[in-house]
């Protein structure tokens, strides 16, 4: 027989069998998404060899769709690379030759009131002024299409240049006498007001409400308490908390001054005096493990800064991520984003984009990726903890999962899963998508 004809025989059996294999998983996956009640349009499924980047199964993988959560790989790796490894958050305290301090603000998402106590020692017992440079970020504190009725939801504080405390105020809610009013006690000083409808009672079950459009520092807290409950606050304006939290930090180490704080920039005329710091590598873990959209804006924007050698602002986050597209050779022309975390839903991406992405850079983003049983994977998928790499994502009615798989065969894969359906409850989407990855691993 000719060498180069039985070669040819070889190559052939082989791309049957491939092409048989395929088939069969393809079959195996679509069973899966008929059995799920939920519409295969409303099921966006790219599945890709990390080896080859050859397509194991895909179905309207190129219909864009709310990304959700899974939205922060694809903003924080940039943002990650153009501000660096070694990257400090960092809050500076400068002082001129007549006497005058100048708190240079860093957005820094872990700066706590406590940071401001260790910054203001150092100034003698009376202070003539303090003002305050918060030009690092721009003052648009909320992404496009965060919605209003959301702004007491602790995972989405404002977020600015004057960043601390996670700009939430946390509340105390203890128990009295039996069907007595509960006490409210606020942690720190701030101008909210509560309307206590909570009583003392066998059992604990309250809401909180805000109406933002009708008196914007008003929370109304309803229901009963058996045992003191904590809760944070989103607050309204951080500058206003952030000053606060300054006039505590002198108080607190007797230092005299007028509490007037004014902006200014930072100039030649002042020298450093001290800087409390925080590192990026926290950042990381917070924004791809626990889904932090807190971190995950504010590490957007200042990396934009950065790559603009400007204020940051979203636009120059995203042009710094368009950037970082056109340097790997991705196509992002189905890709829209209009802030950092994908609270939005005015964002779309395709999984065909994500898994691509994840292929190119599996190196940097596989180690910062929860494995099952840590952040929100904390209780998906246990049976395959050390072989897959996740970020999950959920909005009303959206659903989504993204990462690496190594299958039982020793195969390993990128994954994208979309589900973006309003007829589904959440439990459902989320079965769907622990069927789908259940269904490579043991197939793939």
């Amino acid at each position: 027989m000719n060498k180069n004809f039985a070669a040819l025989t070889v190559l052939i059996s082989v791309m049957a069998t491939n092409l048989c294999y395929a088939q069969d998983i393809s079959k195996d996956i679509n069973s899966v998404i008929s059995n799920s009640n939920i519409k295969k349009g409303a099921i966006s499924v790219s599945i890709k060899s990390i080896d080859d980047k050859k397509t194991l199964y895909e179905t309207n993988s190129n219909v864009p769709m709310p990304p959700a959560s899974i939205q922060k790989l694809v903003t924080t790796l940039p943002a990650v690379k153009t501000l660096g490894e070694n990257y400090q958050f960092e809050t500076k305290l400068y002082k001129d030759k007549a006497g005058n301090y100048l708190i240079v603000l860093g957005a820094d998402p872990y700066l706590k009131s406590s940071d401001l106590k260790q910054l203001t020692k150092k100034m003698p017992p009376e202070v003539k002024s303090i003002n305050i440079d918060d030009s690092i970020i721009d003052k648009q504190e909320w992404g496009e299409g965060w919605h209003w009725d959301d702004d007491i939801n602790p995972l989405m504080p404002k977020f600015s240049a004057y960043n601390i405390d996670r700009n939430t105020l946390k509340v105390f809610i203890e128990p009295t006498l039996k069907d007595a009013p509960a006490n409210i006690i606020f942690e720190k000083d701030y101008p909210t007001s509560f309307i206590n409808q909570v009583v003392t009672g066998n059992s604990t079950s309250y809401t909180i409400e805000k109406k933002s459009y009708e008196t914007p520092d008003v929370v109304t807290v309803k229901g009963v308490i058996n045992k003191t409950i904590t809760i944070l606050i989103p607050v309204n304006s951080p500058k206003k908390y952030f000053k606060l939290r300054l006039t505590d930090a002198l108080l607190d180490n007797e230092k005299s001054n007028s509490g007037v704080f004014y902006n200014k920039k930072l100039t030649k005329e002042y020298f450093l005096v001290d800087k409390v710091s925080h590192s990026i590598q926290q950042a990381k873990t917070d924004i791809l493990k626990n889904s932090d959209n807190y971190v995950s804006e504010t590490l957007f924007k200042l990396a934009g800064g950065k790559f603009k050698h400007s204020t940051g602002t979203f636009e120059a986050g995203k042009e710094m991520f368009e950037n970082y597209c056109t340097q790997m050779k991705l196509d992002d022309s189905q890709v829209h984003i209009v802030d950092a975390s994908g609270i939005s839903k005015n964002n779309l991406m395709v999984s065909d984009f994500m898994t691509d992405f994840l292929i190119m850079n599996k190196v940097q983003l596989e180690p910062m990726m929860a494995t099952s049983g840590e952040g929100t994977m904390a209780d998906r998928l246990l049976y395959l903890k050390g072989n897959i790499k996740a970020k999950t994502g959920t909005l009303t009615n959206v659903s989504t999962i993204t990462g690496y798989l190594a299958t039982q065969n020793g195969h390993k894969y990128a994954f994208c899963i979309m589900i973006n359906d309003a007829k589904s409850k959440n439990y459902d989407k989320k079965l769907l998508e622990d069927n789908l990855i259940k269904t490579i691993y043991l197939k793939g």
